[in-house]
């Protein structure tokens, strides 16, 4: 009888970044809210050539767009095994990329400093940038651990005008924990800058 495990059981596992594993710890549902993050990403830029994503993390779950985009080059001011550190309020990456995204991560920019971060990203991205952020609404619901660095999260409209100060179309997403939609509330806001 055929094994249809015994390539699996060969293999090596797969050992968590430090982001992840600490999601796993802490909530382990929330990986599943942010793997489908991450699938609406790759299905959004699927076929582009050059894809960036700003604040990578340890990259772990990155994976799930570099299935989809011919190259994927992470970031992150941290830095980081196959991740490169800069930070985008100190300026664009030279060079050009056909599509980005970030995820998680203008709630950590202040409101101040937020066009200035967006101009660079999109300085050095000839196509949509995709940005991800837990709404405004949600943060009654957001641990003390969360709430500590949610420092600019946004209302639907509120994060539609910081995009269109910097991209001429924007198209809005709401999700609750998997669920993708375009309803009128979410616990996160996800815009499509073109």
């Amino acid at each position: 009888m055929n094994d249809i495990y015994a390539g699996i059981r060969q293999a090596q596992p797969e050992v968590m970044g430090y982001m992840i594993s600490d999601g796993w710890r802490r909530d382990p549902k929330r990986i599943a809210f942010t793997a489908a993050r991450y699938k609406f990403v790759a299905k959004m830029l699927e076929g582009k050539e050059n894809v960036l994503e700003v604040g990578a993390g340890d990259g772990w779950i990155s994976r799930i767009v570099g299935q989809h985009v011919g190259n994927l080059t992470l970031t992150d001011t941290i830095g980081g095994p196959n991740i490169l550190r800069h930070d985008f309020l100190d300026g664009p990456l030279p060079g050009k990329y056909d599509g980005a995204y970030l995820l998680d991560v203008l709630e950590h920019i202040r409101r101040g400093a937020e066009h200035t971060f967006l101009s660079n990203i999109k300085a050095c991205v000839n196509g949509p940038v995709i940005v991800g952020m837990p709404s405004l609404e949600s943060q009654v619901y957001a641990s003390e651990y969360s709430k500590r660095g949610h420092i600019n999260c946004k209302t639907k409209d509120g994060l539609r005008q910081a995009m269109k100060q910097v991209w001429e179309e924007v198209f809005m997403f709401g999700m609750n924990d998997e669920t993708l939609h375009t309803g009128m509330s979410a616990s996160y806001w996800i815009a499509v800058g073109i």
